[in-house]
């Protein structure tokens, strides 16, 4: 759910939540909840204001966002990714500080660890898929990248294709998404359970005696699915001609 989908659902409140900015404007939470505002014609509405830079206010609105449902694991660690800089300066300047190394310009592989660590925090995920996010930025096909913000795809198996050749990545997903619509068609097919126990090497025999007397009558498709699920359509049980069948090997 977006951020102006649970604005609508929280508008009759009769104390409507605050949105949180910083000093220049910026909304680092609440931001349906103003759109809303804006498109009632509303002239004020409640703030919470925090003194916060740039960088500052993105690590807010990752760390807020975390929680929530509106932003995958994807999209915190793509923004996450873009302090990384900022983290490496805060890091760098906490040593100073503390005395330890005062003509630093580097940081140690230590470090860039505890920096890593930092960006996995905020994003609320594990060092090792910020790891593979970067490799996937540098390296995957557009459409790969796209279906990761849409939370289509997840991160390793992304991370897996953007080893190979961008226009073979560009293949496995293609098959990927047609394997998984099939897969959505085929659940969407099948049948709510009933009480109805057959045999499937019965069934097999009558759907061959049926198609050898109404070639055509049987379609068959192919799926990358593990299980093999025959589907028959409803009232083929009911016709006679295949209840004999399926009787007569009962």
């Amino acid at each position: 759910m977006d951020e102006f989908t649970a604005a609508a659902r929280l508008k009759d409140q009769s104390v409507p939540e605050p949105i949180l900015i910083t000093t220049n404007g910026t909304i680092l939470a609440g931001y349906g909840r103003w759109q809303s505002a804006v498109f009632d014609g509303r002239h004020e509405i409640n703030c919470i204001e925090y003194p916060l830079v740039d960088d500052e206010a993105l690590q807010f609105i990752i760390r807020h966002h975390r929680s929530r449902c509106g932003w995958n694991a994807f999209v915190r660690i793509r923004l996450a990714l873009t302090l990384e800089s900022y983290y490496q300066q805060k890091a760098i300047e906490n040593m100073r500080v503390g005395g330890k190394w005062k003509g630093l310009t580097n940081l140690s592989n230590a470090d860039r660890i505890d920096v890593r660590q930092q960006m996995a925090h905020d994003a609320g995920t594990g060092t090792s898929n910020v790891d593979k996010v970067k490799a996937i930025l540098h390296s995957a096909h557009p459409n790969i990248i796209a279906a990761l913000q849409n939370d289509l795809l997840k991160i390793h198996r992304a991370w897996k294709w953007c080893k190979l050749p961008r226009l073979q990545q560009k293949a496995e997903f293609a098959r990927y998404e047609e394997d998984l619509t099939q897969r959505k068609i085929l659940h969407g097919l099948l049948p709510k359970p009933t009480s109805v126990s057959l045999d499937p090497a019965q069934v097999i025999d009558a759907l061959q005696r049926l198609e050898a007397r109404q070639p055509g009558s049987i379609d068959i498709r192919t799926s990358r699915s593990k299980r093999t699920v025959v589907i028959l359509a409803q009232g083929l049980l009911q016709r006679p001609d295949a209840q004999k069948e399926l009787e007569r090997h009962a």
